[in-house]
């Protein structure tokens, strides 16, 4: 089992930049594949980034790469989002998903453990 809490979402204007943190439980949480997923108003839950277990693979949607950095830390059994030059239809709730694999999956039904997730406002 693993249990993720995400934390450090917010309200931000336009141009700026967020580091969101995903603290995850479980002592085999360098064999996770990492996710990092938003869902909007009305919107479905859509991918935003992976990072394999060993960090040798990333994969990022086409609306945040060069935008968005995703890394982690497995000392710490912490997936980091860092965001930059956020825009407003960037505001969703952010969630961390985990799936025990090394494969960067991109969609939700592969993976199998969610965070509660946390909230990122873009304000223009």
């Amino acid at each position: 089992q693993v249990q993720l809490v995400e934390s450090g979402g917010g309200l931000v204007q336009a141009g700026g930049s967020l580091r969101l943190s995903c603290a995850a439980s479980g002592r085999t949480f360098s064999r996770y594949v990492m996710g990092w997923f938003r869902q909007a108003p009305g919107k479905e839950r859509e991918f935003v980034a992976a990072i394999s277990w060993s960090a040798g693979s990333t994969s990022y949607a086409d609306s945040v790469k060069g935008r968005f950095t995703i890394s982690r830390d497995n000392a710490k059994n912490t997936v980091y989002l860092q965001m930059n030059s956020l825009k407003p239809e960037d505001t969703a709730v952010y969630s961390c998903a985990a799936d025990y694999s090394d494969y960067v999956y991109q969609r939700t039904y592969e993976y199998d453990y969610w965070g509660q997730g946390t909230q990122v406002t873009v304000s223009s």
